[in-house]
Order: structure tokens, then sequence, then C-alpha cells
């Protein structure tokens, strides 16, 4: 069983004009897994609906409480990518449990998105890695302690 703890960010956000003006959605989580016909159990809980840019330091302690209570090993957050790694950092030391942070540089509601290579990638990933704190982007799996966003690239990178 997979927990999937959703925090917004841009894999979840609606565009309404040509002015980029958006808000968070509710989750995609379930239509892209339906539609990928995916083999495993997993549920998902909606803790926020933020940008990235907009998470506090309560938020991140929210997401750890979140984490710590839940009952599964296998724990996968969908989060906003410009202050995942800081998330990333606030999760360390979690004991007996695996949990991957997912995001997307596009949202998932568009045509063109990286959203749902991720969250595949990422659903592998926490099923396969050992007991720690990853990130998994662009088809890779990062150390939050080593790892800073490439904005110029649109990609993460391991320092």
């Amino acid at each position: 069983m997979i927990q999937i703890f959703s925090t917004g960010g841009t894999i979840d956000k609606i565009y309404f004009d040509a002015k980029s003006e958006f808000q968070v959605g509710e989750p995609l989580i379930d239509e892209i897994f339906a539609d990928s016909l995916v083999g495993f159990s997993y549920t998902v809980e909606s803790v926020l609906r933020k940008d990235s840019l907009d998470m506090t330091d309560d938020d991140r302690a929210l997401i750890r409480s979140r984490i710590e209570a839940c009952d599964h090993q296998h724990i996968l957050v969908t989060h906003g990518t410009d202050s995942m790694v800081e998330t990333g950092r606030a999760l360390q030391n979690i004991v007996g449990k695996t949990i991957v942070l997912v995001g997307a540089m596009q949202p998932a509601r568009l045509r063109k998105t990286d959203a749902v290579f991720n969250l595949g990638f990422a659903a592998a990933s926490v099923q396969l890695l050992p007991v720690g704190v990853y990130i998994a982007m662009n088809g890779r799996i990062f150390d939050p302690m080593a790892t800073t966003k490439n904005v110029a690239e649109s990609r993460f990178e391991q320092e």
C-alpha cells in the first residue's frame, strides 16, 4: 500500500487565462493512476493546496506529522518543485518509512506535461528504495540533502 499526500504545486495547477492566473486544484492522481492501469493499492490524502513558494515551516511540520502518524511504510508526497528540497530536508529522520517527493514542471492538466512520467517513476521508486527520504524528478532519484533545482534548465541536480 502506498500512502499519497498531496500538498499542491504545479502538478495540480489550473490556469485560467493567458496571464497565467492560476489556483491549485484537486489532485489528479486518481485519474492518472486509473488511466495508467496501476496494479498497486494506494490512498490519497490532500494535506495542502499551495504553491510551494508559499510553503511555510508550519506547513512542513504538518506534512511531517501526517507522515509520522501514517501506518504505511511507503509514502509518496506530491509537491511543488520550488521548495521540494526544503521539505525533503524537513522530513529527514522519520523512522521506518520510505518517502519520495515528486512534482512536475508542467501541470498534469496540460497535454504536454512531465507529471504522468514523474508520478509513475516515483510510484515505482517508493516501492523499491530503502527507508529514507528521496526526490524523484527527471527520471532520477535525488538526496534532498545534496540537491538543487536548476530553474534555467527545468531540472534537479545533485550538488
